[in-house]
């Protein structure tokens, strides 16, 4: 309940730049936003706050709810909320700060915190840091253009061909512009990006500046590891698991137009790719898992598809997903093998029984499958990989939604309430008559009244009056089903 309150006072107030832990938005919504609207960034600043849940302080949180929230009631019983302390080997320990541990209340409490940090950035630095309408125009650039176009009234393509290629090698627009600036800002969570257009020396002071606020207002700390300035151009800046560049490809042109130039890329970092298959490896190659050979092979297969199809689900925005093809020959490799274990038999004889080819909106794919047939309803089908390693621009991975809460009341909360004894229809304190499984009362032989009355019902409870209670458990109880 209290996260239902504070999500419909605080939700509608928060910053756009916020992706995490809000409803339809997440990773991806965060990444696809710096894709598509961070073109001509300069450096990225990557801040890192170091054990943000842990030291969240409460005073200051407190501070900040009473800003808007008057009742003191309330306020009385988030302070005791995040007071409460923890138990660890049943030991009490009390919690000086940070939001509750494992809370349904924590994420919404850290956006309420570190919203504060998004209208510092959004109303204080970027404003200051923003300048000019349009970059000017690189004169080196338009000089070669003159060039190239009185190059070709002289008929002179030798001459063409030579000043197209120097005019691919700069850009249109002056990177140097001393009028021009533009600073652009994501959050999730307790990792927040900043793109900066600008010079270093800039870039520096909105570090500082940044890990000032989070210092004196926020009680936070900057992880100065993690904490970097990037030349988006020559480096990468990691950001939710992808690595985050800056085009200067020449190659596509569009009429006046470098379509490449100075756009965000985002790629797959050849570490993820590492760390993800060596789950799936000994001594460098593929390995089966002996966790799984008890397994039946339907769940064989649906374990390593539903691993392999995450993975690839959360990279669809890179464009370069297929670098992922040597994590799926590991997994692959490893799925069989472990078939193969278990079946005393080899890896390309698993591999002939379950291949298939399956139909998918990009055509037909081969993958590997194992299905379930059952009487009367659809297949149980297991199955590894039919996903096309090609980027994604569309493909949205958005924040779980805790289920809403349902407040319907419960059939046997009905049957309590009505105060009457299913059994002999007698208006009294009733009480609950439960057995421990529904087949029980299908076995053969002669059943009491009650039992019938489960049975025709389908149903492991029977509300009854305490005299009736009584005779069931009373002489020659059927034991299988007064237990």
């Amino acid at each position: 309940m209290i996260r239902l309150l504070l999500e419909a006072y605080y939700e509608p107030t928060f910053s756009d730049a916020s992706h995490g832990f809000r409803p339809r938005r997440g990773c991806h919504t965060a990444l696809r936003d710096v894709a598509h609207t961070w073109t001509g960034t300069t450096w990225f600043i990557e801040g890192d706050i170091a054990q943000c849940f842990d030291r969240l302080d409460h005073e200051v949180m407190l501070k900040i709810l009473g800003a808007k929230i008057h009742d003191y009631r309330f306020l009385r019983l988030m302070r005791n909320m995040l007071k409460a302390g923890y138990m660890e080997d049943w030991i009490w320990n009390a919690t000086h700060s940070g939001s509750p541990q494992g809370g349904v209340v924590s994420p919404i409490l850290s956006n309420i915190y570190l919203h504060k940090l998004d209208e510092f950035i959004e109303q204080t630095l970027i404003p200051q840091y923003t300048q000019g309408k349009v970059r000017k125009g690189n004169r080196a650039f338009y000089r070669i253009w003159g060039a190239m176009q009185r190059a070709s009234k002289r008929g002179d393509r030798t001459a063409v061909r030579e000043l197209r290629k120097q005019l691919h090698r700069i850009p249109s627009l002056d990177p140097q512009d001393p009028g021009y600036r533009r600073l652009r800002y994501v959050r999730y969570a307790d990792d927040t990006l900043l793109g900066f257009a600008g010079p270093k020396a800039e870039a520096e002071d909105i570090k500082e500046r940044l890990a000032q606020f989070l210092r004196d207002d926020l009680k936070l700390e900057l992880s100065p590891d993690k904490t970097l300035i990037t030349h988006a151009r020559t480096g990468a800046a990691r950001f939710l698991g992808y690595n985050i560049t800056v085009h200067h490809d020449n190659r596509k042109v569009s009429g006046r137009r470098r379509s490449l130039n100075g756009t965000v890329g985002l790629h797959v970092p050849r570490t993820v790719v590492v760390a993800k298959q060596a789950r799936y490896m000994q001594r460098g190659k593929p390995a089966r898992r002996p966790e799984l050979l008890n397994q039946d092979d339907h769940v064989i297969i649906s374990t390593f598809g539903s691993e392999y199809r995450g993975i690839v689900q959360y990279y669809l925005l890179a464009g370069d997903v297929f670098r992922l093809a040597r994590l799926q020959w590991v997994m692959e490799t490893s799925m069989l093998m472990t078939l193969a274990n278990k079946h005393r038999s080899t890896v390309s004889k698993m591999a002939r029984k379950y291949a298939a080819t399956i139909a998918t909106p990009h055509g037909l794919r081969k993958c590997f499958e194992a299905r379930i047939e059952r009487v009367g309803r659809k297949p149980l089908v297991g199955r590894f990989g039919g996903i096309p390693l090609r980027q994604n621009k569309k493909t949205v991975v958005t924040d779980r939604r805790l289920p809403p809460v349902n407040i319907k009341r419960k059939e046997l909360v009905t049957r309590l309430l009505a105060g009457r004894c299913e059994s002999c229809g007698h208006v009294d304190q009733v009480e609950v008559h439960h057995v421990a499984r529904l087949a029980d009362l299908g076995r053969a032989g002669e059943r009491p009244p009650w039992a019938d009355l489960m049975a025709a019902r389908h149903r492991k409870t029977l509300v009854v009056c305490g005299n009736c209670h009584a005779d069931i458990h009373g002489k020659d109880p059927v034991s299988a089903l007064t237990e």
